[in-house]
Parts: structure tokens; sequence; C-alpha cells
């Protein structure tokens, strides 16, 4: 019996979105835009990285021909490989929105045609009603922010009236999310996580997708920083994922990082927690070496999305890039005959583009293991053809949605 590993890498999309227009996203390019500024040399530095973007690993997977295949050019500054090992392609995505639930529910073969609740770009995001339901419901003396904002900005905007009063900083973005920030220590990070549970009920009649916990830690602006205690309070996938069908066929699905959180804790075996993406390395490498015949480890990748693409750091992205690339070689020491390791993202998050937010736009397909015969896939019609191949490939029953590239 075989294994599969799925490894998401937050927001690494590669441009070409045919509906991107519709977003407000048309050009947005993240593969692209960072390999452009490498280039130019407007990626450079000093003791982080320099130069054109280097990802020899990636590329030999197929990356340059998936980026031409997904939105036409080549990434600019990086030389086309002598040998391609491995699948290799390209997925639109179908769900209704360009968020973290929607592209890995999709990813797992359950894409999302509902639309998500958001809140209003205008004036305050969140209704008196809500606002009093959620200090009433929550024992909180009232919320500071009630705004789109950046996480960063607004915890050094707003942390020190927070520890001075009491009150949580509540905010959102483009995505269906609700984002409560509040310092591990004076608030309390036990007391944030039941704070996040009350307002995840309030805000499920308004199909809000996520409520994340956001817990801080230092005692001025200038040294607040996120500590790695964040939780996502999901909503329930809208029908059975290719998790919830590994588990009920007695398969173990090991999820780490923030995997666990994004599908509600259904169909998951085993909650494997780290922060940050040297963390996840290490933690996905030991998960491969106790996966049993049959499992699935399924990675999210985080600091991508999280600390590089909201934050516009094109030096940040590359490097953090370049360090994953080279990372590959240890995941791939650890397979065995069957085995099968696909990379994707879940969105795209360029940090060359406007605001703060996801970018709707195609991502990466690269599959390989021992026994994987090189060849184009082509660019697929959903993300969920990624988890009808992992269903095909550990030989359980297809799903509705999908199809597999094996």
């Amino acid at each position: 019996m075989a294994r599969a590993f799925l490894f998401v890498l937050d927001s690494f999309g590669v441009g070409g979105a045919r509906d991107a227009a519709d977003y407000g996203d048309l050009g947005s390019n993240t593969l692209g835009h960072i390999a452009e500024f490498c280039a130019a040399g407007a990626a450079d530095r000093a003791g982080l990285r320099q130069g054109p973007l280097k990802l020899p690993n990636m590329t030999s997977l197929g990356l340059m021909d998936i980026a031409k295949m997904a939105s036409g050019n080549y990434p600019a500054g990086m030389p086309l490989p002598e040998r391609l090992f491995g699948l290799y392609g390209a997925a639109s995505e179908l769900s209704n929105g360009k968020d973290t639930p929607s592209g890995h529910w999709e990813i797992a073969g359950t894409p999302v045609m509902f639309n998500w609740g958001y809140f209003p770009t205008e004036g305050d995001a969140f209704s008196p009603e809500l606002v009093e339901a959620i200090c009433r419901d929550g024992e909180i003396p009232g919320i500071l922010g009630n705004c789109h904002a950046s996480g960063t900005e607004i915890i050094q905007r707003l942390g020190e009236e927070h520890i001075r009063t009491g009150k949580p900083i509540c905010y959102t973005s483009s995505d269906s999310v609700f984002q409560i920030a509040a310092h591990e220590r004076h608030f309390g990070l036990e007391r944030l996580i039941k704070l996040c549970q009350v307002v995840r009920g309030l805000l499920d009649p308004l199909n809000i997708g996520r409520v994340i916990a956001r817990p801080f830690a230092g005692e001025t602006a200038e040294t607040f920083e996120r500590t790695g205690n964040r939780r996502d309070f999901s909503v329930l996938p809208p029908e059975p994922t290719l998790l919830d069908r590994l588990v009920e066929a007695g398969r173990s699905v090991h999820a780490v990082g923030k995997v666990g959180d994004i599908f509600a804790h259904q169909g998951v075996s085993r909650v494997i927690k780290a922060n940050g993406n040297a963390a996840l390395t290490s933690a996905t490498l030991a998960a491969m070496d106790e996966a049993a015949d049959g499992d699935l480890v399924f990675t999210n990748f985080v600091d991508f999305d999280m600390i590089y693409g909201h934050r516009r750091d094109v030096p940040g992205y590359a490097a953090a890039l370049e360090a994953f690339d080279l990372c590959l070689p240890d995941f791939h020491r650890r397979l065995k005959p069957g085995d099968l390791v696909i990379l994707t993202a879940d969105h795209g998050c360029d940090p060359t583009w406007r605001g703060t937010d996801h970018t709707r736009e195609r991502v990466p397909i690269m599959a390989f293991g021992p026994g994987i015969r090189t060849r184009s896939i082509g660019v697929r019609s959903s993300f969920a053809d990624i988890g009808e191949t992992i269903a095909a490939h550990l030989g359980i029953a297809a799903g509705r949605h999908g199809w597999s590239f094996l």
C-alpha cells in the first residue's frame, strides 16, 4: 500500500486565473513578480539574499513550465532545467473565493460553490448588534478596531490601549474572517480562545468562514509581536472531504500546522502543531518517518502567506522559497516505493500587488515519487483534481468532484 504527502505552500500562486478580473486581481502573479523583482535586484537584502530567484529543485520539478502554462511567461532570471522529474501542471480554482478554507477544501476534493459572508469595507466592519452580542456573551467591556486592517499594523496601533482597557482588538480583511488580537498575558490566552468560540457561534448565521485568535506578546508598540499560539475556528466543510473519506476507510491523516483548524478537525487523525516554516519542515519530516502504509501527511507551510505575502515583503518571500527549495531533497530521501508527494498552493498573495490581501491566481502542481514518470498534466479545471489523485493513489473510492491525473 502507498503513502501520500500533500504540502501546501500557502499563497504560492503562479498567476493566470481566468476570473482574476472579477476579484480585482487581473495581472497578479506571486511567482512571476517575485522572480521579476529578484532579477532586477529589487529583492536584495543584506544578510538575507541577493540576485535572481534560485529554486533549482522546484525548477527540476517543472516550475518553469508550470508558470508558462499558467500565465504565459517564464519567470524572469530563472534558468530552464536540464531535466524534469515527475508530474507538473497548474490548476484553476472553482470555489467562489480566494480564501484559505475554500482553497484547502477544494484541494481536498470539495469545492465551495456557495458565497461566504463578508463584512463592509466602509465604516464600521461589525454592526452595533453584533458588537453588543460579543461584549455580552464574551463578557468583555468593549472592542477596539472594528475595521479592515493588517494584523501587525493594528496590533502596533492599538496594542497599548488594549492592555490599558482590557478590550480585545477585532478586525477583518477582504476574506470571510473575524480576527481577534489579544495579549497572551494581560488578557490571557485561554480567555482569548473562549472568546473566539463565543464569536464563532454568533457568526454562524452570517456564514463567516473563520474566526482567528491572534495572541501577541510584548509591552510596547515597538516590542509587540504575534506568538505561535494562533488558532483558527472554521465552519465545517459543506460535504465530506478527502480527509473524511480516508479516515472512514481506516487510514490515518496526519495534519501538520494549521491544517487541522482549517478542516475544523474533521477527518483528522492526528494534529501536529509547529510554528514557522523551519519547525513545520522538521515536524513534517518526522511525520513522514512515522506514517504507515495508506496514510496521508498534510502540511500547510504558512509563512509564505502570513509573514511575507500579507506584509508585502518580496525579499522575505523569495528567501523563504529558496529555503524551502533546499529542503526538498530531505523530503525525497524519506520516500519509500509507491509514495507520492504533491506540492501545491491554496491561492495567491502577490507581495507586489496593491493592498494586503490574497490574490486570485492559478496554483502549481508538482508531483513526484518513486515510479512516477515525467509528464505534463496541463492546466486542471479544479484544485479538486489534487484530492482525487491522492484518493486514486491510496486506493479509496473516487469523490464527486475532480479527476485523478495519475
